[in-house]
């Protein structure tokens, strides 16, 4: 399997706003990534909400983020020609061979494109495949970092209920 960078919020103080938002961003791919380890199959795909979110889902619903934010955004491809789900809702339903291995694998595949398609932009450079209309890279950046962290409270609070025994 493939290993997030290496790079740390701490790591990068002294860098540029770009190389610190993306870290921000990596340790929250991460988080959220790695909070499906040491849970079984049922754990992670156990639902304690009345929503469709499990933890399963919501790392496979982070990979449908990824592709909404730095593929349909920076390509301008619909959402039919990537091969993603038309609505954030349905990117949650979990497919009978979704496995822990299987997303995470999606995750880590779907935040290394995201990398390399941003590898050459700066934070002030607009991107027209949203449909919002033209966006800066910037405020993408911290509208996916948001969201990230929204994810990852959600991840630690079904976690803890799960690990409990509550869930």
């Amino acid at each position: 399997m493939t290993v997030f960078p290496p790079t740390f919020a701490d790591d990068v103080i002294d860098q540029p706003a770009q190389a610190q938002i993306e870290a921000f961003i990596d340790e929250h791919r991460r988080a959220l990534n790695e909070a499906l380890d040491g849970l079984t199959e049922e754990q992670a795909r156990r639902s304690l909400v009345p929503s469709r979110t499990t933890m399963l889902g919501l790392v496979k619903h982070a990979a449908f983020v990824e592709k909404v934010w730095f593929d349909e955004a920076i390509t301008c491809r619909s959402r039919a020609e990537i091969g993603i789900p038309a609505t954030p809702d349905e990117s949650f339903i979990l497919d009978d061979g979704d496995t822990i291995a299987s997303i995470q694998q999606a995750h880590h595949e779907a935040c290394e494109a995201s990398r390399r398609a941003t590898a050459s932009l700066g934070l002030d450079d607009v991107l027209h495949g949203n449909r919002r209309g033209p966006l800066p890279l910037r405020w993408m950046y911290l509208h996916v970092l948001r969201e990230l962290a929204q994810h990852c409270g959600h991840a630690e609070i079904l976690r803890e209920q799960i690990l409990s025994g509550q869930g």
